[in-house]
């Protein structure tokens, strides 16, 4: 309320001849909430309020403001509080004051765009979505984490709050070390297990890290994750693609290539599905070692294996030239942006230089919530809910194409979590097949895709794992009563 009794968004603009300006009056509904705040926080309730009203574009550059006597008097509030407001804010230069001239909005600030985008990878806009590469997060352990996050809240010391060790807290890297020793068979000093921000925060890592070695490009699979080609140039490294044979990288092209590192998943490759054989895994070392050389292996989803136990890493074999490297992004979730870096001696010091000067480490609680999560055996028991639920769904799509596609070769189908279909010719050529699922509402991606070495056919990767079964038969039917010709 007004000195004279008025409600202050009725009160006219003083010496407006009783009508106040279109930019001042569109602000008040921002400062009336100055006046009904409590008393301590009356004064930074109404800085904010002018602040936004400058930001948004309502109260317009050049437009003058009431004297601060006549600003109080409307609101019900003290002068010195308003006098307080503009000076706070003609010194942070939203507002500008000139001797005898009163004060006005300064020309330094630009409206600031309403709301905020949201970049985030999105699904295929389709009815069903085949596309490979996220896991089922409504499989995300929602209670047994809950209870982790207690259970770190109440014991963690408060100095442990502080910057943490660039490496990773040493209860998760230990930690890390004893399980990846036992389930995937690295040699895992803890010492020399970094804790990243995922896969992708390590290839940017060890990118780094080589290009200040002089090392300026590193061999790619072909196909293999487009992912990589951006994380290393982003390290000013370039990429080469190196073709593949049934067994694995071919030694060939990689001896003549020139390259002196290079990046595989040799435990199931990513598009292809094959798992590298013994004879090739001794090849890439033997290669490593004559050229001194490093083997950065991606362990993106190795363990999800279904006939037998899943096959144990390269790094296992020959740590001093093997980078090893993995994340919780399949078994848990991608949005938890954790990871794991196992580097050889050499290289340690350097990786953990560059990950200091990168981020200063990984979040505090998030990892001491990881550790304690693998410490009870949550997460073993996790893998193996994640595992029988994708068997069955990998199952339940080799069993729809065997009925809706007759004659489809499937493979990759023993890990991981999605497979390659090769339709048989009847069904191509390629991109009508494409463009008959598109137009079903079903999205799926094509071998072609993920690198220059494939021919014409109808080779699709579909990933399943993010699919309940029931949307899995029917992605498959729709796909095939699309494409009859």
């Amino acid at each position: 309320m007004t000195s004279s009794g008025t409600n202050a968004r009725d009160t006219p603009y003083p010496g407006s001849g009783g009508s106040a300006p279109t930019a001042w009056s569109a602000a008040w509904e921002l400062l009336l909430p100055a006046a009904s705040a409590p008393a301590r926080a009356r004064g930074r309730t109404l800085q904010e309020a002018l602040r936004e009203s400058v930001r948004s574009g309502r109260l317009a550059p050049d437009t003058r403001l009431p004297s601060s006597r006549e600003l109080a008097a409307d609101l019900g509030v003290s002068r010195g509080l308003v006098t307080e407001a503009y000076e706070q804010l003609t010194a942070e230069g939203y507002l500008r004051s000139d001797r005898g001239a009163g004060t006005w909005v300064g020309g330094a600030v630009r409206a600031a765009r309403p709301g905020a985008r949201d970049l985030a990878p999105r699904p295929a806009d389709a009815r069903i979505d085949f596309v490979p590469g996220t896991p089922d997060l409504s499989l995300f352990p929602r209670a047994a984490w809950a209870a982790a996050q207690r259970g770190v809240l109440a014991e963690l010391p408060h100095h442990a709050l502080g910057y943490p060790d660039p490496r990773g807290l040493p209860r998760l890297r230990t930690a890390l070390a004893e399980l990846l020793s036992r389930r995937r068979g690295v040699v895992a000093d803890p010492e020399r297990v970094v804790v990243v921000s995922g896969v992708a925060q390590a290839m940017t890592l060890l990118g780094f890290v080589l290009h200040a070695r002089g090392v300026h490009d590193v061999g790619v699979e072909d196909p293999g994750s487009p992912g990589h080609d951006a994380l290393y140039a982003s390290a000013g490294v370039s990429t080469v693609p190196l073709p593949l044979d049934e067994e694995g990288l071919a030694p060939g092209p990689l001896e003549a290539s020139g390259v002196r590192a290079v990046v595989t998943t040799p435990a199931h490759q990513f598009p292809s599905g094959i798992a590298y054989s013994a004879r090739r895994r001794a090849e890439l070392l033997d290669w490593a070692r004559s050229v001194d050389g490093l083997v950065i292996e991606d362990d993106y989803d190795g363990d999800f294996r279904y006939d037998r136990a899943p096959v144990g890493s390269l790094q296992g074999l020959d740590p001093e030239h093997v980078a090893y490297t993995g994340s919780v992004s399949k078994s848990l979730a991608p949005g938890l942006r954790l990871g794991w870096l196992l580097v050889p001696a050499s290289l340690a010091e350097e990786v953990v230089e560059r990950k200091r000067t990168m981020d200063l480490g990984n979040p505090v609680i998030d990892q001491a919530l990881l550790a304690r999560y693998i410490e009870r055996g949550d997460y073993d028991r996790q893998l193996r809910r994640c595992q029988r639920a994708y068997r069955e769904r990998r199952d339940t799509l080799v069993s729809a194409l065997e009925e809706h596609f007759p004659g489809t070769e499937v493979s990759g189908i023993a890990a991981g979590l999605h497979v390659i279909a090769v339709l048989p010719e009847r069904y191509g050529p390629r991109d009508r097949f494409l463009a008959g699922a598109a137009a079903a509402g079903v999205a799926v991606r094509p071998l072609a895709h993920y690198g220059e070495a494939v021919d014409d056919g109808v080779r699709l990767v579909l990933g399943y794992a993010h699919l309940p079964p029931a949307r899995i038969r029917d992605g498959v039917r729709l796909m095939a009563d699309a494409v009859r010709f």
